[in-house]
């Protein structure tokens, strides 16, 4: 499966919080910000703004001095023993925190084995997750979560996904037309949230930013209900701002 690489804003942040946190893994006594400054060429304002969520999310702790050492998140996330754990938990965490800044229900989709998957949610009473009535792995043209991962594809890629899943009409907003549905992936600018309202389901609008680590597609989305679609825009503007940590997590 070949990948269209086209870096977002998120991507090119976990690059430099990666590049943060190699210096001070390497570095067991502490670095300071000046250090740091001099070894990864990030500019102050930058690497301000990078520390600042990394301690946040427990990557680096600041020790006596100022110096930055590793957190107990990235030690558990590079501990071989509770990797996998560690990681869903870590995500959980944020998912939580997304659902309740945004007041909707948020996801995590990944693109596994050609397959549209929705890893890990987030929900709750005021934030009602979407009711699957359609088996999400067929329905990738009519969701904002299958439309950003095809859109994290070349376009042989999405051909052949498209070609082993008959494009269904699910709502009387639902595409069908496999020629539409390509160009519009191609014509997606990658910064921009791709939309469902109500494409999927009737009374439910959706947006998904991509989260793409190295070879692994996945995306961030949100889902509400249509009486609240003049919220969706600023939801998925959170979930972008919010992305980064969360490539974070799955680059490690």
């Amino acid at each position: 499966m070949a990948l269209k690489h086209e870096p977002t804003a998120p991507y090119h942040s976990a690059q430099d919080a990666l590049r943060v946190l190699e210096t001070v893994a390497h570095t067991a006594a502490g670095v300071t910000e000046t250090e740091l400054a001099r070894h990864t060429g990030l500019g102050p304002e930058r690497l301000t703004v990078l520390l600042r969520m990394l301690r946040r999310e427990g990557y680096v702790e600041q020790i006596g001095g100022g110096a930055y050492i590793t957190g107990d998140t990235l030690r558990r996330l590079t501990s071989a023993q509770d990797r996998e754990r560690a990681l869903t938990d870590k995500l959980q965490l944020m998912l939580d925190r997304l659902r309740d800044s945004v007041g909707a229900a948020v996801y995590i989709s990944r693109y596994v084995d050609g397959e549209v998957k929705i890893t890990q949610y987030a929900a709750g009473p005021t934030a009602p997750a979407v009711n699957e009535w359609g088996d999400f792995r067929y329905s990738a043209h009519a969701t904002a979560v299958g439309k950003s991962l095809l859109t994290q594809l070349d376009h042989n890629g999405r051909r052949d996904h498209l070609a082993r899943h008959k494009m269904a009409r699910l709502t009387s907003r639902t595409i069908t037309s496999d020629k539409l549905l390509l160009s519009r992936l191609e014509s997606q600018p990658p910064t921009v949230p791709v939309l469902d309202l109500q494409e999927y389901a009737v009374g439910t609008v959706c947006a998904a930013v991509p989260i793409t680590a190295g070879a692994s597609v996945g995306c961030l989305a949100v889902s509400l209900p249509v009486e609240h679609a003049h919220r969706l825009k600023q939801a998925a503007d959170t979930l972008n701002r919010n992305a980064a940590p969360v490539l974070l997590s799955l680059a490690i």
